[in-house]
């Protein structure tokens, strides 16, 4: 494949003056017309033309891989604002012809965009051949993709097996540290066994002699801490004058959240409940600090 990557670009000759400067000028357009003007089809179109101009230079020198993945990288963005993600990746990999000479960055493109729609299946064979080609390892960007392709492919996918071989086998000696290959283990865990749990009944009527499921403690006391921000919006709404004392009540609450449920942020079943605190702790701040922000602003 006749291309230079990003990291090699130093060590081939420039592009003529006069061609580097059309690229870039090219390049520029199609960021315009899609951020600004915000015509997805024209520049998609300018996108494809600058890849069309690359390939006869790419005859005469090879020097190309910047602008090559610049185009690709604005292509994308077009096609999927214009709900064509469907031909993303058959058209990338026109334009690169193996998939193992794409870029990691638009491999990271395409894994999130193909899992945002809802196949994460159609990037499980190309990442899949990517991530094992050996010339890739020392690819910026190797252990990104590696992450991307666990999380949002494998594991949605259930392809437990394949998970465990990519994490502890030699892609991942490669992309993971030792903390990192552990904790990937651990969310191939906690999926399989989210999915072996039994579904709860939903037939099951209120007289119904099936035992119903108890509810956790955890998430009891997750109901009982929501109920109590929820009192405290209600009351700084209705009282301004107790601010100080909901202050403290407030912070109370949080470490009493944090201490007894002992959520780390950075786990990927900690994002509902990180979500639902910051919506609850956004109407507390705003029903205990609104009116002095409005006693401000009217002042003359």
């Amino acid at each position: 494949m006749s291309h230079c990557s990003s990291r090699l670009a130093p060590a081939c000759s420039p592009l003529p003056a006069f061609t580097a400067t059309q690229m870039s000028s090219m390049l520029d357009t199609a960021a315009e017309q899609m951020m600004v003007d915000r015509d997805f089809q024209a520049a998609f179109e300018t996108c494809d033309r600058g890849l069309e101009s690359l390939v006869d230079v790419e005859r005469e020198d090879s020097r190309c891989g910047d602008f090559k993945a610049g185009f690709c990288i604005l292509g994308i963005q077009a096609l999927a604002e214009m709900n064509q993600w469907q031909g993303v990746f058959s058209w990338v990999l026109q334009q690169y012809e193996h998939r193992e000479k794409i870029p990691a960055k638009i491999m990271q493109m395409c894994i999130l965009l193909y899992s945002t729609v809802g196949e994460p299946a159609a990037m499980r064979e190309p990442a899949r051949v990517w991530l094992r080609c050996p010339s890739n390892g020392a690819a910026t960007g190797f252990g990104t993709v590696a992450e991307l392709y666990l999380l949002h492919v494998l594991v949605p996918l259930g392809r437990r097996d394949e998970a465990v071989e990519l994490i502890v086998g030699e892609v991942g000696s490669v992309a993971f540290t030792e903390d990192q290959r552990q904790t990937a283990l651990d969310v191939v865990q906690e999926k399989e066994q989210l999915d072996t749990e039994p579904p709860l009944n939903p037939d099951a009527g209120p007289n119904s002699e099936i035992p119903s499921r108890p509810v956790s403690s955890r998430g009891s006391v997750l109901q009982k801490l929501e109920a109590m921000l929820r009192f405290l919006c209600r009351k700084a709404s209705s009282s301004a004058r107790d601010s100080f004392r909901l202050r403290g009540l407030f912070l109370a609450t949080v470490l009493l959240y944090m201490l007894l449920i002992r959520m780390d942020a950075a786990h990927p079943s900690s994002f509902v409940w990180i979500s639902k605190l910051l919506q609850l702790l956004r109407q507390l701040w705003t029903a205990m600090f609104a009116p002095y922000y409005q006693a401000l602003t009217r002042r003359p």
